[in-house]
């Protein structure tokens, strides 16, 4: 299927492995101007004064100075006007520059592509969609990832490109971008997806698993505490945010939620186990039989929720929203049931907002705001 182009803005061409002027990313990888990026990004396009930003994040007047300063002369940050202040001049107030700087986020499913090009706040600028086969191999595969990603830079004029955040099925070793054996495609075993992909589109690559990904996004996007992330599409997989920061593990390998076998002697799932979570779910999502379906998956998320204790559980990814109501009711009505038995609390459970692929871009922008190692 060809790529559909869902663009937003001018027209122009631009290859896929360039970057475009402007933006130091090593100069700006720094704590102190990540806490001041990351409060221009929160303050939106009314701004905030050099004042507000030192009171805020405890830095000196003159540091915060020399940070807007280098940040202005990158052209992330502009003036907004001036506001009343209660004695003396009105003050400046800086906003950051959305434009100056764009992520492509790429998600890799069982059978569809989606990328996107999303500014520094991480709205999305272009979107393509095309289908995908990610047991046709490797080559096959990663020639797509890059037509398609050349296909979306081109659309979109003017912005450096800081780099590109890919997901998909794990498991996989995110701090060398190396897949494992993701399951029912063994062949991609050992293939280092990070360097391969950063090699031919000329620009940084960071992989992580798709659950990881969208979890990050959520966090970025101001969902607080600590939380699960339930993704039910051609699989099913969990991203966990504990204490605000993404928990992946001593081995990266954390959040395989959809491979907790909740009957021993149930039928044979693709990882090798039998009577999983995802084996269970898949079957009766299969069936038609939707409700079902999200009675397994309460199940399975209120072991994790006994495990982990976290404080509410998001559900997305598209066989969920096929029919969103029905899996919401029915994790809902579990985790009850299991807070009652156990004199707790109930934990809610509700759709989540955004998709795997802007969550990926924020594996590139999120570090730079501090939010995250990406």
């Amino acid at each position: 299927m060809a790529g559909v182009d869902r663009t937003k803005g001018g027209q122009g061409m631009r290859g896929a492995g360039v970057t475009g002027g402007g933006v130091n990313l090593l100069a700006l990888r720094s704590h102190n101007t990540a806490l001041v990026l990351d409060l221009l990004r929160t303050a939106g396009a009314e701004g905030i004064s050099r004042l507000e930003l030192a009171e805020r994040t405890g830095l000196t007047p003159q540091a915060v100075s020399k940070i807007t300063g280098r940040l202005r002369e990158e052209g992330l940050a502009a003036e907004a006007g001036r506001r009343a202040s209660t004695g003396g001049k009105p003050r400046t107030v800086l906003r950051l520059v959305p434009e100056a700087g764009q992520a492509v986020g790429l998600h890799l499913d069982r059978d569809e592509l989606t990328a996107v090009l999303c500014d520094l706040t991480g709205a999305v600028v272009a979107r393509r969609e095309a289908g995908l086969d990610l047991g046709a191999g490797a080559e096959a595969v990663v020639g797509r990832a890059v037509r398609e990603v050349g296909e979306l830079l081109g659309a979109v004029p003017g912005g450096s490109v800081l780099g590109v955040g890919v997901a998909l099925p794990g498991p996989l070793d995110h701090g060398r971008g190396v897949l494992h054996r993701v399951t029912g495609l063994p062949e991609w075993d050992g293939f280092p997806l990070r360097d391969v992909l950063a090699g031919r589109l000329g620009l940084p690559v960071v992989v992580d698993k798709d659950t990881n990904a969208a979890a990050l996004g959520l966090a970025v996007r101001g969902e607080a505490g600590s939380f699960a992330y339930l993704h039910f599409g051609a699989g099913l997989g969990g991203g966990l945010v504990i204490g605000g920061a993404v928990h992946r593990g001593a081995r990266t390998g954390a959040g395989e939620f959809g491979h907790q076998v909740i009957q021993l002697d149930g039928p044979p799932c693709e990882c090798g186990n039998r009577g999983c979570v995802e084996a269970l779910c898949l079957a009766a999502a299969a069936r038609g039989d939707t409700r079902e379906a999200a009675r397994v998956l309460g199940t399975g998320a209120g072991n994790l929720v006994a495990l982990l204790d976290v404080d509410l559980v998001l559900l997305g990814g598209r066989t969920i929203a096929a029919d969103p109501d029905t899996y919401v009711r029915g994790v809902s009505t579990a985790l009850d049931d299991r807070a009652h038995r156990a004199g707790e609390p109930p934990i809610p459970a509700r759709l989540a907002s955004g998709g795997v692929a802007e969550g990926a871009a924020q594996l590139v922008l999120a570090p730079l705001f501090g939010r995250g190692d990406g």
